[in-house]
């Protein structure tokens, strides 16, 4: 029961109804004074996320070890004696990204050794000094310089450097930044030659490309990205629930599983995801603390095995024990679920890779 001290006044703040005791008996507001500290208010946020009772324990450990039981308990009305799926996400997310961003990802640290190199002059013959008849790689391997096989290494190099056309452009080197600035992008562009030039659209993600480059250094777009990446990510996946919502919904019974069933799946098994990368965070973490021990080191294994394990396998049993379906049948369409969604996300990441890059400020 709260402690929080009662109003003298009797009418409630937010229907203007009689109370008589602590809750209104028309909205079931609590009739306590409205001015808070921030202490209470950072209290009363993290315990309306978990209910500071056994529902947010008793949910965490159905998510864990009881694939698909949250999910069917939730669906079948008992609604107070767990978290709600979408709230459940939003907490664990928040957490997740929050304590990932704020922790380093190494905890390496670099030490420097100085080390002092003795000069030394040291005398390069020239080719003449040699009095080697044959000036080219055959006459190195023959006083014994080369060997043989050194000699066939450097002319295949030598005969495919004399193969390349240097007039023209490789839109593969493009793409690993071929053009060394905007400037020259915009010269080929404009007075090239039409197979040196590319389409508008290549143009216009190669200018932001290399716009990114001239503004920052390799360092500053290094620290940049995996800001704005990681910053964003949770939005990413967030909006990509909908789209596993839907290819669940694809695969199985319309009449008998709604999109909304789908989707309190997708949530569930979304939020045991990032609960479990969360654990091996942390286990992670707690194993660094210890320094290096052998013994340490395979329990470190073996439980970071087991949770990625976890991870994979997870997904195979809460299909079938939703769903209700045979073995096989739930395992073949788990495969092709899981194979299309990897294929997506892959695509997704990719995309996703190159849109916070070319915002890189």
């Amino acid at each position: 029961m709260s402690k929080e001290k009662l109003r003298i006044d009797k009418t409630c703040l937010n229907c203007n109804y009689v109370v008589d005791q602590r809750y209104c008996p028309n909205c079931g507001q609590e009739n306590t004074i409205s001015t808070k500290s921030f202490h209470h208010i950072f209290i009363h946020f993290f315990e309306d996320l978990t209910h500071y009772d056994n529902a947010f324990w008793r949910t965490i450990f159905y998510l864990f070890f009881k694939p698909a039981a949250l999910t069917k308990a939730y669906l079948s009305g008992k609604r107070l004696s767990f978290l709600a799926p979408v709230r459940l996400y939003i907490f664990i997310s928040f957490v997740t990204f929050l304590l990932l961003s704020l922790f380093p990802t190494s905890d390496t640290k670099e030490v420097t050794i100085p080390i002092t190199i003795e000069k030394t002059q040291v005398n390069i013959p020239s080719i003449d000094s040699l009095h080697i008849e044959e000036k080219s790689v055959d006459g190195l391997t023959k006083v014994g310089i080369l060997s043989q096989k050194n000699n066939d290494t450097i002319k295949k190099i030598l005969l495919q450097t004399t193969k390349i056309d240097t007039t023209k452009i490789n839109k593969k080197e493009v793409a690993d930044f071929g053009y060394k600035s905007i400037n020259e992008l915009d010269s080929i562009q404009k007075n090239g030659a039409e197979k040196a030039k590319v389409s508008k659209t290549e143009y216009w993600f190669l200018k932001k490309w290399l716009a990114v480059k001239e503004e920052n250094t390799n360092e500053e777009i290094i620290e940049k990205f995996s800001e704005s990446f990681t910053h964003n990510l949770p939005k990413v996946l967030f909006m990509y629930m909908p789209v596993f919502a839907f290819i669940l919904w694809v695969f199985h019974d319309k009449k008998k599983w709604y999109y909304f069933d789908n989707g309190i799946f997708t949530l569930h098994y979304f939020s045991f995801l990032l609960l479990l990368i969360l654990t091996l965070f942390f286990i992670d973490k707690l194993f660094l603390l210890f320094g290096e021990n052998p013994i340490l080191t395979w329990v470190h294994f073996g439980l970071k095995s087991i949770g990625i394990f976890w991870m994979l396998y997870y997904f195979f049993p809460a299909h079938r024990r939703f769903y209700g379906e045979k073995i096989m049948i739930s395992l073949l369409k788990s495969s092709v679920i899981l194979l299309i969604n990897v294929i997506i996300i892959i695509i997704l990441m990719v995309l996703f890779a190159l849109y916070t890059y070319i915002n890189i400020h």
